[in-house]
C-alpha cells in the first residue's frame, strides 16, 4: 500500500516538473487567463477510466464530471440539489463548450448493480442513482449492452435541458454518445446515421 501511495506522490513531483516549473508554466496561464476547454465529459467514476489519461490530455483542456455509471440525469429545475445538472450549466453555459462527451464503459459497476437489482436495503445511495436509467435494462442482455444503452438514456435526458437542446440544434454544441472497452482500450462512437457503435478514427468521427 506505502509503495502505491509513493508512487502517486512521486507522480504529484513529475506533473510539477512538467506543468508548472518549466519556462512556460501551462498552470500559470490556467491562473493568469482563466480555463477555456472546448470539450466536456460526462464520465464514470471507476478508476480505469480515467478521461484525461484516456484522451491524453493536458490540464485545462477538459471539463470533466464524473459519477457512478456516467449518468446525465434529466432536467429537474426544483428545490433539489443537482450536482451533475450545476456541472453540465457551467460547462454548456459559462465555459461554452463546442463538444458535450458522454463516456461510457465496459465492466461498469453502476450498471452491474442495476442489472442485478440489489434492492434499497442493500445500499443507501446507488440504487436510486442508476434507477435513472433503469429503462435501459429492458433493452440489453449484458451488462456492458446494458451501459451502451444507458448511453441513449443519457443523452435524450442531456436534451431535456433547454440549453443544451437549443445548442445542439443549433449546431454550437455537438453530443457525442463514446463507449471504452477497459480490455482492448478501443473507443466506440455511436453513429446516428448507421444506428451503431464504431471504433473511433482521426478521420472526423469527432
Amino acid at each position: 500500500m506505502k509503495q502505491n501511495f509513493d508512487r502517486i506522490v512521486g507522480g504529484y513531483l513529475k506533473f510539477r516538473n512538467k506543468y508548472v516549473l518549466g519556462d512556460r508554466s501551462i498552470m500559470e496561464d490556467l491562473a493568469d487567463y482563466g480555463q477555456k476547454p472546448q470539450v466536456m465529459v460526462v464520465a464514470c467514476c471507476d478508476s480505469r477510466v480515467d478521461p484525461a489519461l484516456v484522451m491524453q490530455c493536458h490540464p485545462g483542456e477538459l471539463f470533466v464530471v464524473r459519477n457512478l455509471a456516467n449518468i446525465v440525469p434529466p432536467y429537474q429545475k426544483d428545490g433539489a440539489i443537482h450536482g451533475v445538472s450545476a456541472a453540465l450549466e457551467f460547462g454548456v453555459r459559462f465555459l461554452q463548450v463546442k463538444h458535450l462527451i458522454l463516456l461510457g464503459h465496459s465492466q461498469c459497476g453502476g450498471i452491474q448493480s442495476l442489472v442485478q437489482e440489489a434492492g434499497a436495503d442493500h445500499n443507501d445511495f446507488i440504487d436510486r442513482w442508476v434507477s435513472i436509467i433503469k429503462s435501459c435494462r429492458a433493452d440489453a442482455i449484458t451488462a456492458d449492452e446494458c451501459a451502451r444503452s444507458a448511453l441513449h438514456h443519457s443523452y435524450e435526458n442531456a436534451l431535456s435541458f433547454p440549453w443544451i437542446k437549443e445548442k445542439v440544434e443549433s449546431g454550437e454544441l455537438l453530443l457525442h454518445r463514446w463507449f471504452f472497452d477497459i480490455k482492448t482500450g478501443i473507443i466506440l462512437s455511436y453513429q446516428e446515421d448507421q444506428q451503431a457503435y464504431i471504433p473511433l478514427t482521426q478521420d472526423g468521427q469527432v
